[in-house]
């Protein structure tokens, strides 16, 4: 009978290892899945602040610009024309580099990720 009851003993520790194991490996799964959730959404949540105010800036220096253009030209919708043009230029230029764009985002994303 020892012969079996060792076997019983040795199925019950390797039985409680694993549980033991699968514990350890949910609990930090799940705070690894917490860390990158709450990286994700507090750089979300930065970008869209400094987004904003950056926006707002830019917004505003893009209305003096085309007013300086047009009071420069005595027209002022050409002043509006012209960074009208000066930004579909620049949207056409970074629609030509979209993919390295996406390269970036996708090296950045994995750096976070996957470590």
């Amino acid at each position: 009978m020892g012969f079996i009851d060792s076997i019983n003993e040795t199925n019950a520790k390797a039985s409680s290892m694993g549980e033991n194991y699968l514990n350890v490996s949910y609990r930090y799964y799940k705070l690894k899945i917490f860390q990158i959730l709450a990286t994700s959404i507090g750089m979300v949540f930065k970008s869209l602040i400094i987004g904003g105010l950056l926006l707002m800036g830019m917004l505003s220096c893009l209305i003096a610009l085309a007013l300086y253009i047009g009071e420069s030209t005595h027209n002022y919708p050409l002043g509006f024309i012209t960074v009208g043009l000066i930004f579909i230029a620049l949207s056409l230029v970074i629609y030509g580099l979209k993919h390295l764009i996406d390269k970036f985002i996708i090296k950045k994303l994995s750096l976070k990720f996957f470590n």
